[in-house]
């Protein structure tokens, strides 16, 4: 009976352990501004957007105001940008799930 009992617990400890792990997605280094400002998308103010491979998308899950003034001299509505981002492309909008600014050199 204890047999039973140990590999009963030992079972359920490895199951719980492999659906606790998470894939990580490796960051993607893109281009970021300002979409009206700098990449010329339309829209109602100043609002933050990545560009990849040649296309822009504007940006949900972080906010231009968040990363800095964007009307600075090296803000997002004067400069384009890198950043580290993960995510994904979603009815043509970026879902962020983290989004790094790249220090220019």
């Amino acid at each position: 009976m204890k047999k039973l009992v140990f590999l009963a617990f030992l079972f359920l400890s490895i199951t719980i352990n492999a659906q606790d792990k998470k894939t990580t997605e490796k960051p993607q280094i893109v281009e970021t501004a300002c979409g009206e400002c700098q990449f010329g998308m339309k829209g109602n103010s100043c609002d933050l957007a990545v560009r990849i491979d040649g296309k822009s998308y504007f940006v949900d899950g972080t906010t231009i105001d968040e990363h800095g003034d964007a009307h600075a001299k090296d803000g997002f509505c004067n400069t384009i940008r890198k950043a580290a981002v993960t995510g994904k492309i979603e009815n043509n909008r970026y879902k962020v799930t983290t989004f790094t600014l790249v220090k220019s050199n």
